[in-house]
């Protein structure tokens, strides 16, 4: 496995604050988008869904617990007994720590899917989550919060029994907010996917390989 360069401390530290340049502009550049995030319009957003919990049914009003805010993960559905591995990923960055801090911040959390619940409940317990899951089976959310079948975080905002879609994201945007994700990109071999672009010898493999 080949390895970076090594250079005098001296040397090290030039480069570390060339690079320090080059990350500062990036965060102010994340700054900016965050801005204009907060200055998009909003959409109102249908109510009237009925969603599988293991507590009972529960309306889209509901998942807010209260909050004024909500984020919302849709889960891949795979089919039977098959289960979407970047979804399970992201799954597994969400701690129940950082949701409680999210809380106190006003902002609700739902995991939410087209499994059915029995399949859901079954996957929770394998994997050791307990993060919100609700299924959203035979409603018309999925394609209304246009997943078209596959993952996106939308984030709402209620105001009284009124809720409006005020973000969404997938891909990429889903992708950067894994904790363990940040970690690696900090680190010198990376992710060690194969879409990166890394020095020649660094360890590759493919994304889901």
């Amino acid at each position: 496995m080949e390895k970076p360069v090594v250079v005098s401390p001296a040397e090290w530290e030039a480069a570390r604050a060339e690079l320090l340049k080059a990350e500062k502009e990036a965060t102010r550049s994340l700054d900016a988008l965050a801005a204009r995030r907060r200055r998009l319009p909003m959409v109102r957003f249908a109510t009237t869904y009925t969603f599988d919990a293991p507590a009972g049914p529960r309306s889209l009003i509901d998942l807010f617990e209260g909050r004024d805010q909500l984020a919302v993960y849709q889960f891949m559905d795979n089919g039977p007994d098959h289960f979407c591995p970047g979804c399970t990923a992201f799954t597994d960055n969400v701690p129940p720590a950082a949701l409680a801090m999210l809380a106190e911040h006003g902002i609700s959390w739902a995991t939410v899917s087209d499994m059915p619940l029995r399949q859901i409940e079954a996957y929770q317990a394998e994997r050791g989550w307990t993060v919100p899951f609700v299924s959203s089976r035979d409603t018309t959310f999925a394609a209304d919060c246009g997943a078209d079948g596959g993952f996106l975080l939308s984030m709402f905002l209620r105001d009284g029994s009124e809720v409006y879609r005020t973000y969404s994201t997938t891909a990429r945007g889903v992708d950067r907010l894994l904790f363990s994700h940040n970690i690696r990109d900090l680190s010198v071999y990376g992710r060690q996917e194969d879409w990166e672009d890394s020095p020649a010898g660094w360890p590759q493999h493919p994304t889901y390989g």
